[in-house]
């Protein structure tokens, strides 16, 4: 009885022995993020733009103090994120300018934390849809800025945020999702 009884602790002990007993730390894991179906529908608000939008996303007026009508906000809650839309009829070339540099302002705002800022130009002559799309690169707290004109009436300018610590790695995969999103809303768009 005692033999076995030792013979067992012997095998216990070399079966503990063997074996790869790695203890470093294991990188940080994110939730799995499944995607919905891509599928669009038409704005048909009463302001004077027209786009497509997905479905899952939803398009609201803008709640806080001081918005005007014709500011949206496009709700992607799925993914904790929104579309701001700043629609501003435009008076004057002065006014315009105004916007044009505000836009410039507000993208460029970033650079504290981002890595890089590339501007892309906007233009669809037939729809009279001009602009620059603003990249922002890196932890700044919004990916994508955009602003569309007919250049004489109307202006409108989106931000896309996500209510979230702004860390490029674990967003990049929502940020890709949504990109091709607001990119098709912009090529969607037109003036009413």
């Amino acid at each position: 009885m005692k033999q076995n009884l030792i013979l067992l602790i012997t095998a216990l002990f070399f079966a503990s022995c063997s074996g790869n007993h790695d203890y470093s730390p294991k990188p940080r894991g994110y939730h799995r993020i499944i995607f919905p179906k891509k599928e669009y529908q038409k704005y048909t608000g009463g302001c004077p733009i027209d786009f497509v939008y997905p479905k899952y996303a939803v398009i609201e007026p803008d709640k806080l103090a001081g918005a005007k009508p014709c500011w949206l906000n496009m709700q992607f809650s799925q993914f904790n994120g929104t579309l701001h839309l700043s629609y501003e009829p435009v008076n004057s070339k002065k006014e315009f300018n105004e916007l044009i540099e505000d836009a410039y302002k507000l993208s460029y705002k970033h650079t504290v934390k981002a890595t890089s800022i590339d501007q892309g130009t906007i233009s669809y002559p037939d729809r009279k849809v001009y602009g620059i799309y603003y990249t922002i690169d890196g932890n700044a707290a919004s990916s994508v800025q955009f602003y569309l004109t007919d250049s004489t009436k109307h202006y409108i300018r989106g931000a896309l945020y996500f209510n979230t610590e702004p860390r490029l790695d674990s967003i990049q995969p929502v940020l890709t999702f949504v990109k091709q999103d607001v990119d098709l809303m912009i090529k969607s768009f037109k003036w009413k």
